[in-house]
């Protein structure tokens, strides 16, 4: 028993350490483990640990240049293997840019309150191919083309959030061309919120009709949007709205948000917030003490030198 073949923490491929590593607080994966050793600094360094990305919350309260830097630094980790990005509050466009450049493995893809334009979505959108769930809610510079552009390059899209703030919508006399765009290139929709959306009740009809596989439909604060007799034969949809009022926490009750939903490990960022302001470089919130990888792996090198 003694020659059985164990493998020291140490020792384990990174792949398995980084599936082990998902399940801690991302203050523990930033902070702590890099610490350990080399094979588990190298491990948290390499994309292992990032294929989901979510500082949502985070990143609500963090200045523009903050959060491009947290981004920048994050999303270079993942080689091509990130599948969950979750962020508030993107700055400008070059923002998107850079997650379509490293994006294109995506399924889950939630930007609310963005500064993002109707022209990088219509550049970049083929790139998100991949994309099945997807949050634009808030992004006010943003359209239906931007809508169409989406729809047109992501196939397998089947659930989208497009939740807008009434009193950003006083400048506009309508968004039916919005509510047209999704139903115009969204056909495998099964969950859709376009609450607070400018719609009237032809636009709702449209979206029933050629999205046979919604089951979900919020359009709570539509309030042009007057249900009849018509909505009876899409009884297969539950609908909210647009009377109704639902809390943000019961809106996702019926969908299945397993993939999508926020990580409580956010407040993590919140610990490391402060050395994220300060001079040092983006990797220095890995420790107070933190020197370059060559010269933390020549420390790591010199203590195994002089070990027993």
């Amino acid at each position: 028993m003694e020659d059985c073949d164990n493998r020291h923490w140490d020792e384990l491929f990174p792949d398995a350490l980084g599936l082990i590593f998902r399940n801690l607080s991302l203050q523990e994966i930033l902070v702590v483990i890099p610490r350990v050793c080399k094979s588990w600094r190298k491990t948290v360094l390499g994309p292992y640990c990032w294929q989901e990305i979510d500082i949502l919350d985070w990143s609500l309260l963090r200045d523009p240049d903050t959060i491009n830097r947290m981004l920048q630094m994050l999303i270079s980790r993942r080689s091509g293997s990130l599948c969950k990005l979750c962020v508030s509050c993107l700055p400008n466009d070059s923002c998107l840019s850079l997650i379509a450049e490293h994006g294109t493995a995506l399924h889950t893809l939630r930007l609310p309150r963005s500064e993002i334009t109707n022209s990088i979505v219509e550049q970049v959108a083929e790139r998100f191919s991949a994309v099945t769930f997807l949050d634009l809610s808030f992004c006010k510079n943003i359209g239906a083309s931007a809508l169409e552009a989406i729809g047109k390059h992501c196939a397998n899209l089947t659930g989208l959030r497009r939740v807008m703030c009434p009193f950003e919508a006083l400048d506009k006399s309508s968004q039916d061309d919005e509510a047209l765009a999704v139903a115009s290139t969204m056909h495998k929709l099964k969950h859709l919120e376009i609450a607070y959306l400018l719609i009237n009740t032809e636009s709702v009809l449209r979206i029933l009709e050629n999205c046979p596989d919604l089951e979900y439909l919020d359009v709570q604060g539509c309030w042009n949007v007057i249900p009849d007799e018509t909505f009876k034969k899409f009884s297969r949809v539950k609908l909210v709205g647009p009377l109704e009022e639902i809390s943000e926490s019961n809106r996702w009750d019926d969908f299945d948000c397993s993939n999508y939903s926020s990580s409580s490990g956010y407040l993590a960022w919140d610990f490391v917030a402060d050395e994220l302001d300060d001079e040092f470089e983006m990797l220095e919130f890995f420790g107070e003490d933190y020197r370059s990888v060559d010269d933390m792996d020549h420390a790591y090198s010199d203590s195994s030198a002089g070990s027993p």
